[in-house]
């Protein structure tokens, strides 16, 4: 039944799917969490970078991103991350891109939950004479990130579908080897039923479990 399998490395380029999603969701959350940083800061130019960061990069398709990380910062700029041929070279631009778009949405998603700490918290530590970095680091993140796990985990769902997307500039990941599958075997259906499987079970899980976390760490006001 399943014979259109030979030849193909399904679990192979799931594998590369789990890399791309685990790479930019890491990458994602430290340069997200900066973007929040500077976006509750005191500092009115950092406020502006990342207000005007997050404004225009969600409103940026994906595919021109992916696309201009290519074409732009290697075609054009010889920018290759330290790869050393064209497929690690892609995997990288794909990392740098997914990172770039997926940051917005997690400064979104903590500044949300920065805004839940109650402001006499910040008062009180700056009272007491911590900086405005050390109340941040201390004192508000931590709560803020216990109040938006559920968030989070949505924005990781949709980088684990977003990874789609780096098939455009040649990454061989589930969708690029789905593909190719469909234009090589007369078995549409079978083939869409199993990469939607795949799908399933790379994000079913994490939902379930980061939802558990979320109920485990919320914050009790």
């Amino acid at each position: 039944m399943f014979d259109f399998l030979d030849g193909y490395d399904l679990l192979g380029a799931f594998w590369v799917t789990v890399q791309l999603t685990v790479y930019s969701a890491l990458g994602s959350l430290i340069w997200g969490t900066l973007l929040a940083g500077m976006k509750v800061s005191p500092v009115p130019l950092m406020r502006g970078f990342a207000t005007g960061y997050v404004i225009v990069v969600r409103n940026i398709p994906l595919t021109v991103i992916i696309l201009f990380a290519s074409l732009g910062l290697y075609s054009t700029l010889a920018v290759a991350l330290g790869g050393t041929d064209i497929s690690s070279i892609n995997f990288r631009l794909s990392v740098l891109a997914l990172i770039a778009y997926t940051a917005a949405f997690v400064c979104e998603a903590l500044r949300s939950g920065i805004n839940t700490v109650p402001v006499g918290q910040a008062e009180a530590a700056r009272a007491l004479g911590l900086s405005f970095t050390q109340v941040l680091r201390l004192i508000i993140l931590p709560q803020a990130f216990r109040s938006v796990v559920n968030p989070l985990s949505n924005v990781l769902i949709a980088l684990t579908k977003n990874t789609t997307i780096a098939s455009a500039i040649g990454v061989a990941e589930a969708s690029y080897l789905m593909k190719g599958m469909i234009e090589n075997e007369a078995e549409l259906i079978p083939i869409a039923a199993i990469f939607a499987l795949g799908f399933v079970i790379l994000t079913l899980p994490t939902g379930l479990i980061l939802g558990w976390v979320s109920k485990k760490v919320a914050v009790k006001r």
